[in-house]
């Protein structure tokens, strides 16, 4: 599998020619299950040496854990992980941000480039704790974890270009990847494809039940719907129709794919969808202003209903 870029309207533009990130050692501070499905994604990749990889936790069981399955040094020391990295990626809990920030703050050299992957942590808050200003900021999401994600990253200014292909090569370990040039699309990006896969696992679930509502057994349902969504979404990537195109090839007037749509239209599925993504985009936007210090930006509270 090839590095994959992924492009938005107002996307940075795509560099020609993945970078190489053989020169570069690395460190990973938390290794988490999103960090360890980036690390996965370097190694199946023969993107980098794991002699050249660095990975700390808290926990001997863990180090031990990812040592003998990946091969990387491992410690306890998040400063002398970090202390030779070229990219060093910051995976721990928001909420272990202010423990750990003090271990860093003013030790990093301002080569280094730091990659956050920490939701609601913004790269004032992370330059502020860290005293760093090479910083970027990433949204993964579950599916990730197989090389399938997708990743919607921001880098500040001191970021320079060869760097940014590097992160490019990092993060398509993990599917596509998307960078911007506005921060802001991050909270959008958390609430659309971040939690995204926890709307279309409800979503999975809830055909499911109806299939074996129909009779079918449970693992028959659950295949059936888990390959169409599968097969729809690669179908709707490769043919680059509108979707509303695409829903309409399949609904025939007077159909059974017209009549499901009436019932789903009738229920508002729409606005709740809309509802809940505005939902975690506004959550987002709160756990921001509280690692901040500050009051959310005022109508990003829990829309009225109608």
């Amino acid at each position: 599998m090839s590095p994959r870029i992924g492009t938005l309207c107002d996307a940075v533009p795509e560099m020609s020619t993945p970078a190489t990130l053989h020169d570069i050692r690395l460190a990973i501070i938390g290794t988490g299950v999103m960090a360890e499905a980036i690390l996965s994604g370097l190694l199946r990749e023969s993107l980098i040496d794991p002699d050249k990889v660095v990975a700390s936790h808290p926990r001997a069981e863990r180090r031990e854990q990812v040592r003998k399955r990946h091969g990387v040094h491992v410690t306890d020391n998040n400063l002398a992980a970090a202390t030779d990295a070229d990219i060093l990626i910051l995976a721990v809990k928001p909420q272990m941000l202010t423990a750990i920030a003090p271990e860093l703050r003013r030790k990093l050299d301002q080569q280094q480039i730091v990659v956050s992957i920490l939701a609601g942590a913004t790269t004032k808050v992370l330059a502020e704790s860290l005293d760093h200003t090479a910083l970027v900021r990433a949204m993964p999401n579950t599916p990730a974890q197989i090389g399938e994600g997708v990743t919607v990253w921001y880098g500040t200014a001191a970021v320079h270009a060869a760097d940014r292909g590097r992160i490019k090569t990092l993060l398509s370990a993990l599917g596509r990847e998307v960078e911007v040039h506005d921060e802001g699309q991050l909270a959008m990006a958390t609430a659309l494809s971040g939690t995204g896969p926890s709307y279309v696992f409800l979503i999975i679930e809830a055909l499911t039940d109806a299939g074996v509502h129909l009779g079918f057994p449970r693992h028959i349902a659950h295949d059936l719907v888990v390959d169409t969504i599968v097969g729809s979404g690669l179908f709707a990537r490769s043919s680059g129709r509108h979707s509303a195109e695409l829903r309409n090839m399949v609904t025939s007037p007077g159909g059974t794919s017209a009549e499901a749509l009436y019932e789903l239209e009738a229920g508002r599925l729409r606005t709740v969808i809309t509802d809940a993504v505005w939902a975690a985009y506004a959550r987002t936007l709160e756990l921001e202003a509280r690692l901040e210090g500050r009051d959310p930006p005022p109508g990003t509270g829990r829309r009225p209903r109608g």
